[in-house]
């Protein structure tokens, strides 16, 4: 990465940083003045599982959290009680212990404790107490929880008699850290200035990561200390700004915490089902979780996109502003994924005010690659046994184009080829005859040729699927001779880009379904390929029904080490060909799910999650038969006045395997405004299913 924010150069025609839509914004606007940047920095954000919320985390001890939920009215009578008993044990205990040591001075003959001098008896009397009161108050204090009582009530007394404080650990919380300097590093390495004028400016969290990274691109490269201390010195927050001079994104919510680059959902339930690590503490998503993708399945209403897609997409943009990431947002032109302001480049075809087209081939290298990739998006579902076929006809095609043109077909040109137009086919072999090519695609357009006409021919079926991209509503949004709106093509993500895809789903829901199939494959495909992968690149699907195909879950896999996720979002499995549904769940790392799923829906889940030990007690009641004829007669009158029999009552306890979470719970225990959800990292961590709210 340079200190300007970017990562390398954009490729010929495609959409590269600064972003026109950006500058057209004004003045990058500084963070509030209120931010306390020293105080936020120095919040303490210990090492933690997946999936909890480390900034101002405090760990708790699991023992001590189980004896924190004892009532205090039979924790304090269980501990005068211990208390009462110990002082008897103690004082009688003392007096035992003498007697047993003067009667074993006087048998073995031991001088000191058969006839102990005034010294040696007070010596032995203090020995004696000593040994006997340590022991009790081990015994009867571990019984009587002691250290509890002093921790919720002597301990707060004692600080609020002395201080007239409450100490930290009566708030729940530990000691604040003292006072720390965000720019100690720059002052010791010789950039004093640059961080004297930090020092006098109103620095956020943003302007914080990002010149952070800058200097870690310092430390790897001391030759441009200077540089970054004369940019810093004269721009301040404002220095190794990202491309589009932005600073901060507006209507921001405050659960980012930039530094460990997690985004804060809800909070972790204290149920029994919840590791004990987890009860009570924040819920997050970071990259390292996010890296292995995360599947989300509940029906509209229930806060998918509101509870998670939105703060994903905030957090990845946020980081694309920091300079850590990059994030492709795709959903519905309704959809509330943040507004256009948080975005470099907003796609929206179908939008007559949209600034950027739409590069149907990613800008792929090469055409083949290309081609492929856009025939899989063109099918429908139903038609997938026939892919193979049509990516050989659209590669018949592409390629020769791309030879003869030096670009890639527009849709109109593509579907006149595809559609065997002779006026198109004649002019694609004039321009290879004339540049010499004609001999090495001869044969690709001779098949071509002998297919059209079949039933069965696959370039017809592309040509009237690529009929619902040629409409007046789409014009230009594909263009590829320069004509158009410029292309945004997914081989950019190399750059701390935000973009969103807006698809009209409600006035062209079957080109929207291509579209999603497209981006989707695009994204997958530039990810895997990318070369520099110091960013996270991230892509959040509002509605990934129609974005996954057999390719799309296989790149799922190959995106866990290359530094990238996807967030997808379903409203059920049954939207998905049966043959994806298995294998979409064992691409992905982390599953979700959220109230009023299907029980068809929660199965996979379910089986997905697996089984675990619990503890079942078995109370089994039987009539009691014993005793001699005294007490049978006893409970033969017994029943003849109450009518009841006596019983007998046997406890069994053992250990059983059960679901974590069954279908049926999934389906409807779940309360409002909750979600169960397991975490993969991509170092291997797994944190079983989580009850979190994401309310709180």
């Amino acid at each position: 990465m340079g200190l300007d924010g970017t990562h390398g150069h954009g490729r010929r025609g495609t959409v590269s940083p600064p972003m026109p839509q950006q500058a057209a914004r004004g003045l990058p606007r500084p963070p509030a003045p209120s931010f306390d940047l020293a105080g936020w920095v120095a919040e303490p954000r210990p090492e933690a599982d997946p999936g909890v919320y480390r900034y101002g985390h405090r760990p708790v001890d699991p023992e001590r959290a189980e004896q924190a939920k004892v009532p205090a009215g039979p924790l304090l009578l269980r501990a005068g009680l211990n208390a009462v008993v110990g002082w008897f044990a103690y004082v009688y205990g003392v007096q035992l212990l003498v007697y047993l040591l003067v009667r074993i001075g006087i048998e073995a003959g031991i001088g000191p404790l058969a006839k102990p001098s005034s010294s040696q008896a007070v010596l032995v009397l203090l020995l004696a107490n000593a040994a006997v009161l340590a022991a009790a108050i081990k015994l009867f204090g571990r019984m009587g929880r002691w250290p509890e009582v002093w921790r919720r009530y002597a301990a707060p007394l004692l600080s609020r008699t002395v201080t007239q404080e409450e100490p930290p650990a009566a708030k729940g919380g530990a000691e604040p850290a003292g006072p720390v300097d965000p720019w100690a590093e720059l002052r010791h390495a010789g950039a004093e200035a640059a961080a004297r004028r930090l020092d006098r400016e109103a620095v956020g969290d943003v302007d914080y990561v990002r010149i952070r990274r800058a200097w870690e691109v310092v430390l790897r490269d001391p030759e441009i200390l200077p540089t970054f201390g004369e940019q810093v010195a004269a721009r301040g927050g404002a220095a190794c700004a990202h491309p589009s001079e932005l600073r901060d994104l507006p209507a921001r919510s405050g659960r980012h915490d930039l530094l460990t680059r997690q985004v804060r959902l809800g909070t972790a339930q204290d149920v029994p089902t919840n590791p004990p690590a987890h009860r009570g503490s924040g819920f997050a998503l970071d990259p390292a979780v996010l890296g292995t993708s995360l599947l989300a399945v509940g029906p509209a209403g229930t806060g998918k996109t509101s509870g998670l897609a939105r703060p994903v997409a905030e957090a990845l943009c946020l980081q694309a502003l920091a300079g850590t990431a990059c994030a492709v947002v795709i959903g519905a032109a309704d959809a509330d994924l943040g507004p256009d302001a948080w975005y470099d480049v907003v796609i929206a075809p179908g939008d007559p005010g949209s600034v950027y087209g739409l590069d149907l081939y990613g800008a792929a290298q090469d055409p083949d690659e290309a081609a492929a990739r856009l025939a899989d998006a063109l099918l429908p579902d139903e038609l997938v046994l026939r892919a193979e076929s049509a990516r050989t006809a659209m590669q018949q095609v592409v390629g020769p184009f791309q030879a003869a043109f030096r670009r890639y077909p527009g849709v109109r040109e593509l579907r006149e080829l595809l559609a065997g137009e002779p006026a198109a086919v004649e002019a694609l072999t004039a321009e290879l005859r004339a540049g010499g090519l004609l001999e090495r695609y001869e044969r690709e357009l001779q098949h071509r040729d002998r297919q059209r006409g079949r039933a069965d021919d696959p370039g017809m079926l592309l040509a009237d699927r690529l009929g619902l991209l040629d409409r007046p509503a789409f014009e230009g949004c594909f263009a590829t001779d320069g004509g158009g709106r410029p292309p945004f093509a997914m081989r950019v993500l190399d750059h701390p880009l935000r973009v969103r895809v807006k698809l009209p789903e409600l006035s062209h829901p079957e080109a929207a379904r291509m579209l999603y199939r497209l981006v989707a494959g695009q994204f997958v495909q530039a990810a895997v390929a990318r070369e520099d992968r110091s960013l996270f690149a991230g892509l959040v699907v509002d509605d990934a029904s129609a974005a996954l195909d057999a390719n799309v879950v296989r790149g799922l896999q190959r995106m866990r080490g290359t530094n990238a996720g996807a967030v997808l979002l379903l409203r059920t499995l049954v939207d998905l060909p049966e043959a994806l549904r298995a294998p979409l769940f064992g691409a992905v790392g982390c599953r979700m799910a959220f109230p009023g799923i299907a029980p068809w829906d929660g199965r996979l889940f379910s089986e997905a999650w697996g089984t675990h030990l619990v503890r079942e007690t078995a109370i089994t009641h039987a009539p009691d038969t014993s005793g001699g004829m005294l007490r049978r007669a006893g409970r033969l009158g017994r029943k003849a006045l109450s009518g009841t029999t006596a019983q007998t009552e046997s406890v069994t306890t053992r250990e059983v395997e059960r679901q974590r979470w069954s279908p049926s719970d999934l389906a409807h225990a779940l309360p409002a405004g909750h979600a169960v959800i397991s975490l993969t990292s991509v170092n291997g961590a797994q944190v079983p299913p989580l009850l979190v709210d994401l309310r709180a």
